[in-house]
């Protein structure tokens, strides 16, 4: 890797006001993958999917956050819309904390159409939603599972609400209706970690009684 000492100035005219730390590393732009590239990741690991769906968060921090959580908690991609949501960044990747290399990302078209067609492959998609029919640590979690979350303030979108196998909640107690999408993002990441682990432990298959 060619290293190149220059001017304090120099950096930040390329950071742009970005706190640099006097290092600035110059490499190409973030890739995003076909859909059908990351359903191919769980089988050929021999592994119940997990895909992470954003559905419309705009927060890059928020984006970046769910990209660490998903490398960290062994999902096998993050899916998020081409329109009205934040894409891959610089921002994205410094949220991420190094993990947007790691973890697959697709872009696509039509949220809606793409639930149906995780489905279609298997998948069973639940929903993170305050209405939802049940507590997320009662809810069955542990097979081919795509997990989708709102974008800040306005949730899941009808469509994609109304194509969800299930619809999850996280207990509110307090006087705020919601959590950071990132937050829930983690949280219900976790509970399929864990709900995969307790079936693999007992000898159960995934969605087997």
């Amino acid at each position: 890797v060619p290293v190149k000492r220059v001017a304090r100035e120099h950096l930040d005219a390329l950071c742009r006001g970005v706190p640099h730390q006097g290092v600035v590393g110059i490499v190409a732009g973030y890739a995003y993958v076909d859909l059908a590239e990351i359903l191919r990741r769980p089988e050929a690991r021999g592994e119940p999917a997990l895909l992470v769906v954003l559905d419309g968060v705009q927060d890059p921090r928020n984006l970046g956050a769910v990209i660490r959580t998903a490398d960290a908690a062994g999902a096998h991609g993050v899916v998020i819309p081409r329109r009205r949501a934040v894409g891959l960044t610089g921002a994205v990747g410094r949220a991420s904390a190094g993990a947007i290399e790691h973890v697959p990302v697709a872009r696509v078209a039509n949220m809606p159409q793409t639930v149906e067609r995780l489905k279609e492959k298997g998948l069973w998609v639940a929903g993170a939603d305050a209405d939802g029919q049940e507590l997320f640590w009662d809810a069955r979690l542990d097979g081919p599972l795509a997990l989708v979350i709102g974008g800040e303030g306005k949730g899941l979108g009808r469509l994609v609400k109304e194509r969800c196998d299930l619809l999850v909640r996280l207990p509110m107690s307090g006087r705020i209706n919601s959590l950071n999408a990132s937050v829930a993002a983690a949280l219900l990441v976790y509970e399929v970690a864990r709900q995969r682990r307790k079936a693999s432990h007992e000898g159960k298959g995934v969605f087997n009684s």
